[in-house]
């Protein structure tokens, strides 16, 4: 049960993830944006599709689609959650988790996801993206920093089943 604890960093990326969400939803118009440098600008938009889109321009299914995969995908991170693992690899498990979480309230409850972050330099864009974007990408990174770090050598001899061999 140690690894549930991390459950608490998903609980804040969801809440910084809805406050933020309300409070542009509040303040801005869909399509308005307030540029704040010359890189950056606030925007208000909604994604029915995936990561970078994928999918928007669906009839409307992907909305459930991706709402079971939000599903499956916490279940099975709160799985691995439980096992438990190096501090690195259960943060970025529960950046994941909040995020997917996050994201599929806005499709349950308004069918596609609140985005309002914009980075753009000229005339290229990144898409638009959210806080539970920003936790997910962070924690993918972190699972793949995790996956680098040195394990420790499995011993040979505790694979052997007691009482075989010669």
């Amino acid at each position: 049960m140690h690894g549930l604890r991390w459950l608490w960093v998903s609980v804040a990326v969801i809440v910084a993830d809805y406050a933020t969400k309300a409070a542009m939803v509040a303040a801005f118009q869909p399509g308005e944006e307030r540029p704040f440098t010359q890189f950056f600008s606030l925007i208000l938009t909604y994604n029915t599709g995936a990561a970078f889109s994928f999918g928007a321009g669906a009839g409307g299914w992907q909305r459930w689609v991706f709402a079971a995969v939000a599903v499956a995908a916490s279940v099975f991170i709160v799985w691995l959650l439980r096992r438990g693992g190096t501090a690195i690899y259960c943060l970025g498990l529960a950046l994941i988790l909040g995020g997917a979480l996050g994201n599929l309230w806005d499709r349950l409850t308004i069918g596609r996801v609140v985005d309002f972050l914009l980075f753009h330099y000229q005339g290229w864009a990144w898409p638009a993206f959210n806080v539970a974007d920003s936790a997910i990408s962070v924690g993918a990174a972190l699972l793949i920093l995790d996956s680098f770090r040195q394990r420790r050598a499995v011993d040979p001899e505790a694979r052997v089943p007691s009482g075989g061999g010669n």
